[in-house]
């Protein structure tokens, strides 16, 4: 089966996580297990007779090494099965574009003139120009595409596939993850580093291909909750204290430029994701993001500061904030391990591509699990423009990742 063609089957599955559901509930979403199930039963197929799928959710399996290469220290390759939920991910209607001409693109609506298409035009994204002359996989634009993170799984698979018809090809043991819930933040919770049995590893879980990423942001969920006093409009005064006009206060005391609209490469933010209720009380969410350790402790300060000065200014307990760390800059625990980036970067470089490494402007499961006591760098799938209906991943791309993974396997064979 090729690349191309384990992806599409993927994403015929519905696997969005759900935010909303309680942590206790895993996965988040029961239809997560349905593909679970699929990969565990195509795994086996191809020879991965220990593959197996945990209540949880999570699926495992294990690839021997080739000969002479058992000592070699055992090499993980983790991508997540879920989609995320700024869109959905159910009847996903995929395309191929083949021999991409470079323009804009429709992706749903009659063929005339009509203002409720949808397009993905080179204007908006530019980086379409990068894929001129490949096949171009897309959606209709009602659905993402879920190459975030099925094309991963999809890779990682036919990387499986042909190691194990071919045994002699040089490759230290190798562990395959598949987990629930990562585009929730929820993954890593669950993950057994004793069942993976790795000293290293690699979340495929990137972006354009040449991708190699090991330095992330830390981040923060801030709850902040607010208390009013309700009051009858007409004979409030001195009485009403509005829960919803100091939640506006609040917010515009944060720095007007350090939100995810004015910010790029290593610069932080603070991000205001939802806001609820009414004059008595009054409920915000923010993720806080900064890939310096001292600027993203800073930033969750000033949320404190301005708690304690509304507080003054309105009374004890009138604002209450919680704050929660969800993950760290991956960084500190790569660089010991120089050549996990070395092999990677040699990796890429053997198919042709240059490697990019650049800040993650977010976080992957790799975060999690370098700071658990594996590294766990991340490396590109290809795809592009996730979490949107925009999103596309190029049939190239995805086989060169393959390609990319069958060099990183034999380079780590040679290096035992």
């Amino acid at each position: 089966m090729t690349v191309t063609e384990r992806f599409l089957n993927y994403i015929t599955y519905d696997t969005q996580s759900d935010a909303s559901a309680p942590r206790s509930q895993i996965p988040s979403t029961s239809k997560q297990k349905d593909l679970g199930k699929a990969l565990v039963k195509e795994m086996q197929s191809i020879g991965i007779q220990d593959a197996f799928m945990t209540e949880t959710g999570y699926v495992y399996g294990h690839i021997p090494a080739s000969p002479g290469c058992e000592s070699a220290p055992c090499l993980a390759l983790l991508s997540h099965m879920d989609t995320a939920t700024d869109m959905s991910g159910a009847n996903v209607k995929a395309r191929i574009i083949k021999h991409y001409d470079g323009s804009d693109i429709r992706l749903s609506g009659p063929d005339i003139p009509d203002p409720s298409a949808i397009y993905t035009t080179v204007e908006q994204f530019p980086l379409l120009k990068n894929y001129t002359g490949q096949d171009l996989i897309v959606t209709d634009g009602t659905t993402l595409l879920g190459a975030d993170n099925k094309a991963g799984i999809a890779e990682i698979l036919t990387l499986a596939e042909f190691l194990m018809k071919c045994m002699d090809f040089p490759h230290p043991p190798i562990s395959i993850c598949f987990t629930p819930d990562e585009e929730i933040g929820r993954s890593a919770d669950h993950i057994d580093l004793d069942i993976l049995h790795a000293s290293y590893g690699y979340t495929v879980d990137g972006g354009a291909v040449g991708d190699i990423q090991y330095e992330n942001f830390n981040a923060a969920s801030a709850f902040v909750t607010i208390h009013g006093i309700t009051a009858h409009t007409g004979y409030a005064k001195g009485i009403l204290k509005n829960s919803a006009l100091i939640a506006v206060e609040f917010q515009t005391m944060l720095p007007c430029k350090e939100t995810p609209a004015f910010t790029e490469g290593r610069e932080g933010f603070y991000h205001l994701n939802s806001i609820s209720g009414s004059s008595e009380k009054t409920t915000l969410e923010y993720l806080i993001r900064d890939h310096s350790m001292e600027l993203f402790q800073a930033k969750k300060q000033t949320l404190l500061s301005i708690a304690e000065s509304l507080n003054q200014k309105y009374g004890a307990g009138t604002v209450d904030v919680q704050i929660s760390d969800t993950y760290y800059n991956m960084i500190e625990k790569i660089m010991p391990y120089p050549e996990l980036i070395s092999l990677a970067e040699q990796a890429i470089i053997q198919t042709g591509v240059q490697p990019v490494s650049e800040p993650i402007r977010g976080g992957t499961d790799g975060c999690r699990l370098s700071y658990m006591g594996l590294p766990c760098p991340n490396l590109c799938t290809g795809g592009q423009l996730g979490h949107g209906r925009h999103e596309l991943i190029s049939v190239q791309s995805m086989e060169t990742v393959v390609e990319i993974l069958k060099n990183l396997v034999k380079l780590f064979a040679e290096k035992a």
